[in-house]
């Protein structure tokens, strides 16, 4: 029912044991092959029910009513609540473990360690402002935030980025104008992103974003899924803005 575990199934050799995947599944390309049972916010129970899963994978506390159903009916499932990079790394770990995959999920996040202790920071890099929605205005969750960070950036909104909800990551137009960012990267779930209506926001013509033009829409099939898309994809994207 979510998206980093089926890449993460993919990478780990274990691609045969899926049967179902969410709407939102971009990564790999084949994987948009497999049956459809769910977005994020709901899943088709009857289908998952025909599939008959030995285990069914979730992510967020988001999921808690679908999971609550599922295990209702006696399924085993599986639901995590990954924040952080860290938790991210930890989170394959147990996955291989749970598929019987422990070298290869130990290998992965070996390599994806190793991306990250190579990755030299910049002194003093440019001030970022991460948007993951709109309306209302939400900043980067922290995996979001920390990949950025680990390439030099400073996030306006490091602080709230630490925050597991999303209620506790709202802010608004006076804090991004007072915080002046130099750079915006827009990441919305679920529908693209509007460069145009950000310059066109009151006062952000003040905000040196704006003014040298420094406003970047990401895919949320690499940032905004807390799984393999960040170390596989995601690092080099966040490097190439500092060339």
């Amino acid at each position: 029912m979510t998206e980093e575990s089926v890449e993460t199934l993919y990478l780990l050799g274990k691609e045969e044991l899926i049967v179902g995947v969410s709407s939102f599944v971009q990564r790999p390309v084949a994987a948009k092959e497999l049956p459809t049972i769910s977005g994020f916010t709901h899943a088709n129970i009857k289908k998952i029910q025909a599939l008959e899963p030995d285990l069914i994978l979730g992510f967020s506390d988001i999921q808690k009513d679908i999971a609550k159903d599922l295990i209702g009916l006696g399924f085993n499932v599986f639901i995590t609540n990954q924040r952080s990079i860290a938790e991210i790394l930890d989170y394959i770990l147990m996955l291989g473990r749970l598929v019987n995959a422990q070298k290869e999920a130990q290998e992965l996040v070996q390599k994806y360690q190793h991306k990250i202790d190579q990755i030299k920071k910049v002194a003093n890099g440019p001030k970022i402002y991460l948007e993951e929605w709109d309306e209302p205005l939400i900043t980067g969750i922290k995996w979001f935030s920390e990949l950025f960070e680990m390439c030099g950036f400073i996030n306006i909104f490091q602080n709230q980025s630490s925050e597991s909800l999303a209620k506790n990551r709202f802010v608004n137009h006076e804090q991004i104008i007072e915080r002046n960012p130099d750079y915006i990267f827009a990441c919305w779930c679920g529908k693209k992103v509007s460069i145009d209506s950000i310059k066109n926001r009151s006062g952000y013509q003040h905000i040196n974003a704006v003014k040298n033009n420094k406003i970047f829409e990401l895919d949320p099939a690499i940032f905004l899924q807390p799984g393999p898309a960040l170390f596989e994809a995601g690092l080099d994207l966040v490097e190439s803005y500092l060339d």
